[in-house]
């Protein structure tokens, strides 16, 4: 069980992110806005990060992972496994 807290950006130090307690580097939605917004040129993986922007906003592991894809230029298994897994949970939700 993992405990939740808010805690400030670290980058921009105005907004509130509700972190986890294995999270370290705490960054809002609007510190990773320019981060996210980039062009993906594979088909498969524009329609994998197609989901409602909401998401990447409530949630910093979901940003990472698209960050993270941006950045290697492919995800592991269990990255995928995981970003799916957590898109169906939000889903369940709403």
């Amino acid at each position: 069980m993992r405990v939740s807290y808010q805690q400030k950006c670290v980058r921009c130090k105005k907004n509130r992110v509700l972190v986890t307690s294995g999270e370290r580097y705490p960054l809002c939605y609007d510190c990773h806005k320019e981060d996210l917004h980039k062009v993906i040129r594979n088909p498969k993986m524009k329609k994998f990060f197609d989901i409602p922007e909401e998401f990447y906003q409530k949630s910093l592991f979901l940003r990472s992972i698209k960050i993270n894809y941006f950045k290697f230029g492919k995800l592991t298994d269990k990255q995928v496994e995981f970003f799916r897994k957590t898109v169906d949970e939000f889903k369940k939700t709403i």
